[in-house]
């Protein structure tokens, strides 16, 4: 299944809307510590087993992108969001069949196998149409698109808070929550199926549109710069300090936002306005649009001031916000709360500058599925944040302890994880110009390439 050709006229600006339908549906897997307190009363699940289902599901993402990477460029948008909404949507109905039939198995099959193929292929598959569609601007349309990734849970929060009201917490509440949501995905998904296209074989254009008309389908024809295939790439050091910029900027963030609903209340339990289980979801809710803004706020902001430098941002900043919830966290919710939203504002804005960032230093030859093959970062991620949070809880509890002090050992963790990110991302430098395609880099080194071809032959 290819995507058509926009027609002449067509305005890009529809691509971001189609990229949304499919990032806001798959975004909902920010809302699930919402059903980790129902899952641990209905099924008896410790708080790290209550993670198997997403951590599962970010292993896939990461995985199914790094593999699915190349094949998506190949087959189309298209393809690759309809591969998405099957995987995506089967996933919550499987599970819904576990969480009727208590076996949770099931739910971490369904959830995190399943529907973290979908989450994999959905993400990365309007990345490098949008590129494509916006050279002049690809961090901030990049962010339009993976803002959805950040906003889902602004939407599936309190929408799956509601549900489990609704139909109860019990195992057969749950399994009618995860039926709702699979079958209203998979018909939000499909607007974006159908409308997505790709730009047609270009002509010169401004930066404006296209053809130096705003919102024409014609975008720049020629690969301009450096381009590096994905095969290269991943031989250069600049791929693996972005894999590990990633890995490391995510894994900060990500611990909280598994765990964010039990967090917020054990911090505040023993204080005299103690965090119901409402006020929870909706910090989860509150997160999820630290996340959705920064990630277009953010990544619009790194076309201005350059991709190393909001990466220091992100790092540096981070690493303090983190510290002030270590030092002061449980004496003010204010801070709290904004520390974290801060926290994941950066998050956010991390993973939608990552797709410019590799644009600016391999080109956008096979940026998609260089993309996809960074993902396996939040595959490693999407493992050690929660695990680090709800392990470091867990044997804090055995050993009787509560409140703040079940998270301290964790956020000192994050603040050293951080910090070394920060190393990482100073070290970036441009590629080495053997790693470029032939006939492309700088005027002189395209030039050499092509003489050197020239007395070869």
């Amino acid at each position: 299944m290819s995507p058509p050709v926009a027609p002449p006229g067509w305005s890009r600006w529809l691509v971001p809307p189609a990229a949304l339908s499919v990032h806001l549906s798959i975004g909902q897997a920010y809302a699930w510590s919402v059903f980790k307190p129902p899952l641990e009363s209905a099924l008896d699940l410790s708080g790290t087993q209550s993670a198997l289902p997403f951590q599962l599901g970010i292993v896939m993402l990461g995985l199914s992108a790094a593999f699915g990477g190349t094949l998506v460029e190949r087959r189309g948008p298209r393809w690759a969001m309809t591969v998405a909404l099957i995987c995506f949507s089967s996933g919550f109905l499987i599970s819904a069949l576990g969480a009727a039939t208590e076996q949770y198995w099931l739910i971490v099959f369904g959830y995190g196998f399943v529907g973290g193929i979908g989450l994999g292929i959905g993400y990365i598959s309007p990345v490098s149409t949008l590129i494509k569609w916006f050279p002049d601007r690809p961090g901030m349309a990049t962010g339009i698109a993976i803002m959805g990734f950040g906003g889902g849970a602004l939407i599936a929060s309190p929408w799956s808070a509601q549900m489990l009201d609704s139909f109860g917490s019990d195992n057969v509440g749950i399994a009618l929550a995860f039926l709702v949501h699979g079958l209203t995905y998979a018909v939000f998904m499909l607007l974006g199926v159908m409308l997505v296209r790709v730009p047609r074989p270009a002509s010169p254009v401004s930066a404006s549109g296209g053809s130096g008309s705003p919102g024409s389908s014609d975008v720049p024809a020629a690969l301009t710069g450096p381009q590096v295939s994905a095969r290269s790439a991943v031989r250069t050091p600049q791929f693996w300090l972005l894999w590990l910029v990633l890995t490391l900027n995510v894994t900060a963030g990500i611990g909280i936002l598994e765990k964010a609903a039990p967090m917020i209340t054990d911090f505040f339990a023993d204080t005299s306005a103690p965090v119901s289980a409402t006020a929870a979801a909706g910090f989860v809710a509150l997160l999820s649009a630290a996340n959705m803004a920064g990630r277009i706020g953010w990544s619009s902001t790194s076309d201005l001031i350059g991709r190393k430098n909001i990466y220091r941002v992100y790092l540096g900043a981070g690493a303090l916000m983190y510290a002030l919830i270590r030092l002061f966290g449980d004496s003010s919710k204010p801070l709290f709360v904004v520390c974290a939203l801060v926290i994941l504002s950066f998050y956010g804005g991390g993973f939608a500058t990552i797709p410019a960032y590799l644009k600016d230093l391999f080109g956008t030859y096979q940026v998609g599925a260089i993309h996809g093959r960074l993902l396996t970062a939040w595959s490693t991620a999407g493992v050690l944040g929660p695990l680090i949070v709800n392990w470091v809880a867990d044997r804090q509890e055995e050993a009787g302890r509560h409140g703040p002090s079940l998270y301290g050992l964790s956020l000192i963790i994050m603040i050293g994880l951080l910090v070394v990110g920060f190393v990482a991302n100073e070290l970036v430098r441009p590629v080495h110009p053997r790693h470029h395609l032939p006939g492309t880099g700088t005027p002189k080194e395209a030039a050499d390439d092509r003489r050197e071809q020239r007395e070869s032959a």
